[in-house]
């Protein structure tokens, strides 16, 4: 339990009585054995109780306040913890502001202001232990799948690869995205725990593989793999906090699960100065990630299956999986979309963050440790800040919104850090990094929300495969024009014109913010078959 400072006991000009009566009636406490009264916390995560203890003092009462319960929420506990401290401590000052208001015509009290960072809906002990396990898994697959993209200098000198070698080596662990379909649309056949589970295996052996790889192609090879594992991870991840996480907070869950990614990429970022001890270096944070088969038992005996799927299963009247219900009247046209946008924004987004480190070192001569620090000052705290507000602003206002805005500026920051020098290239990295994450979030959602439970995992599969033919075509074309334009940052920053031209697809999309899952996207029964349990 969080260290929560008490506010002071109250003396409240009432009988003990009448303040046990005003409890039960404006906070909804009731009695416990030990005599004191106790309600559920509001806007904390966890299973935490205010707990009032009134006590007789002549003829007024004594009232203190304190929290009671734990967090239960695994791996990322140690963040949560300050987080629920300040919410249970306002909801303490709530407390006694209700009752001397009840009791002494006091003002009012206001309602427990949310903290950023916790849910704005209650999440069930089990939402939350699903949530926080999914997002380990994303955090460990992201730290091995992020490994190429920060060490690509290093990798090709070692491997003696060209840049245009290096360039078809980025573009060819893409075809990890078949890969990931497979297990995206098995997702859909045999739930999504096991897809998981699969993901954060395979993550750590092709780590392992490219630990020791003596050539640029068994590398490679091995790279695919692990493209594969991250992306059917984090489509599969993605989807169960989806499903799981109660109506009001689905922004909410992808927004963290997003941030476990991102703290998994920058432990890949923290890894860069391995690149410094010699030609070989970077083969030690491989090795790291092969070592993260050892979290996978706690993984799995964590990790559940979402209740979504597993209403889903005991139907009979619906088929999972079926790639002819993505191109019906009702899904078509969402597809559709979400492809054009997935592929334009991939196109910029690919290049601009797997060649980052390279531009850095090749045309601003920053040093291994120095894109280290780099990185870390501009993608740490700002992509915190744009995934927490982008959350909270989704949910608020709606997906569309947010992803249109922030789509446009991070577009607009990221081109300018590639044809600017300066001081300017860390406040425009760090403002692209910041609405980049916004859009993300916002859009992640979307593609979530836009499908029914029996195809969510194929759906996202397929729209991978089209952003990464996006990745691509972008890393391809940026390659390709580095020579011609003059280096890698005006070729780079013409790709970005794709980014621009996403956007403009951004407001045919449908809304889903405020709506239940199932009203936007329902099973459609198949003709002839009759359900044998409620609700999917």
């Amino acid at each position: 339990m969080p260290h929560v400072p008490r506010p002071s006991p109250a003396r409240l000009a009432a009988p003990a009585d009448a303040v046990r009566r005003a409890a039960r009636e404006h906070l909804g406490a009731r009695d416990h054995a030990d005599g004191t009264l106790r309600y559920r916390a509001s806007e904390v995560a966890g299973d935490y109780e205010v707990v009032l203890d009134v006590r007789p003092a002549g003829d007024v009462s004594v009232v203190a306040a304190r929290a009671d319960g734990s967090l239960g929420i695994p791996f990322f506990g140690w963040a949560f913890r300050p987080l629920a401290g300040v919410a249970l401590r306002r909801n303490q000052e709530h407390a006694l502001a209700t009752l001397r208001h009840a009791l002494e015509g006091a003002p009012r009290a206001a309602p427990v202001r949310p903290v950023l960072g916790l849910p704005p809906v209650a999440f069930a002990p089990d939402q939350a232990r699903l949530l926080a396990t999914a997002a380990a898994a994303l955090a460990v697959v992201t730290f091995g799948g992020a490994l190429f993209g920060q060490f690509a200098d290093p990798v090709s000198e070692s491997f003696a690869a060209s840049d245009a070698q290096l360039g078809v080596a980025l573009a060819v662990t893409r075809l990890g995205a078949l890969a990931s379909l497979v297990v995206a649309a098995f997702a859909d056949r045999r739930g999504r725990r096991r897809s998981i589970l699969v993901g954060v295996v395979g993550s750590a052996v092709a780590c392992a593989v490219s630990a020791v790889a003596p050539t640029l192609e068994l590398f490679t090879a091995a790279q695919v793999l692990q493209r594969a594992c991250m992306n059917a991870t984090a489509i599969v991840a993605g989807i169960a906090v989806v499903e799981e996480a109660p109506e009001g907070a689905r922004a909410y869950a992808a927004s963290m699960l997003a941030l476990a990614g991102g703290f998994g990429f920058s432990f890949a970022v923290v890894a860069l100065p391995f690149a410094d001890l010699g030609p070989e270096g970077w083969r030690i944070p491989y090795a790291a990630g092969a070592a993260t088969v050892l979290l996978v038992p706690r993984i799995a005996r964590h990790l559940g299956e979402t209740a979504r799927y597993r209403a889903l299963v005991e139907r009979d009247d619906v088929a999972r999986g079926r790639f002819r219900e993505l191109l019906g009247r009702r899904y078509g046209r969402r597809f559709l979309l979400l492809a054009i946008v997935g592929f334009l924004t991939n196109l910029f987004n690919a290049p601009s963050s797997q060649l980052m480190n390279k531009y850095l070192q090749d045309e601003r001569g920053f040093s291994s440790s120095g894109v280290a620090l780099f990185r870390g000052v501009t993608t740490a705290l700002p992509g915190l800040v744009g995934l927490l507000v982008g959350g909270r602003v989704a949910e608020l206002r709606g997906r569309k919104p947010v992803a249109l805005a922030a789509l446009l500026a991070a577009t607009v920051m990221q081109v300018v850090f590639f044809l600017r020098g300066g001081g300017l290239i860390w406040v425009m990295s760090a403002g692209a990094v910041l609405a980049a994450s916004a859009a993300g979030i916002a859009l992640a959602t979307l593609d979530a929300e836009l499908f029914p439970t029996e195809v969510r995992g194929t759906s996202n599969g397929l729209l991978l495969v089209v952003s990464v033919l996006g990745s691509v075509t972008g890393l391809v074309l940026a390659g390709a024009l580095s020579d011609p334009l003059g280096g890698l940052g005006r070729a780079i920053a013409l790709c970005g014109v794709a980014g621009l031209l996403a956007a403009c697809f951004v407001p045919a999309l449908p809304e889903t913010g405020s709506r239940a899952l199932d009203e936007i996207s329902p099973s459609e029964r198949r003709t002839g078959h009759g359900p044998r349990a409620a609700g999917a």
